[in-house]
């Protein structure tokens, strides 16, 4: 019921609502999600680990709006972008993805690691990276499969919060 509420709230404040199908849309965050995968990687090679974290999680939350665009759905929010893709969509392996890689992030952007954990931000650098990969070529083969019945089905759900 919690949740509920929360995506209630939002849809209140108009930072979660129903829209046109876009595939400009849609293929404008699959652009960023890109950028932002190629922009980890570079960062990653320079030996800037934390914003290379950011960035892998910034392109698996760009390719959930390309998803969430190409069934008419608007959303501002990032907890409501983890919880849709479970609730909604059905998608509870990536919305776990999601949901680690956004506290990963967080952990990274606003807490100092020192020289000690030099090795294990590195790590956790490579294994976004990767998990970034594997979320977004997993999403983007569901979007690959949506009929216009499952983004009907998906749009009539949305109705239902």
């Amino acid at each position: 019921m919690k949740k509920q509420n929360f995506l209630i709230k939002l849809k209140k404040e108009k930072k979660l609502e129903l829209v046109g199908p876009s595939v400009e849309i849609q293929k404008s965050y699959s652009i960023k999600s890109d950028n932002c995968l190629r922009s980890a990687k570079i960062l990653f090679d320079s030996d800037l680990y934390e914003n290379s974290v950011s960035e892998a999680y910034y392109a698996m939350y760009n390719a959930s709006l390309s998803l969430f665009f190409q069934c008419g759905i608007k959303c501002e929010n990032h907890t409501a972008t983890i919880i849709l893709l479970e609730e909604l969509f059905k998608l509870s392996d990536l919305k776990k993805n999601l949901e680690t890689a956004k506290k990963e992030r967080i952990d990274k952007q606003y807490h100092v690691s020192d020289k000690k954990n030099f090795e294990i931000t590195k790590d956790a650098a490579k294994s976004m990276i990767q998990g970034a990969e594997d979320f977004i070529l997993n999403l983007y083969a569901y979007m690959g499969r949506l009929s216009n019945d499952d983004i009907g089905q998906i749009r009539f759900r949305f109705s239902g919060f």
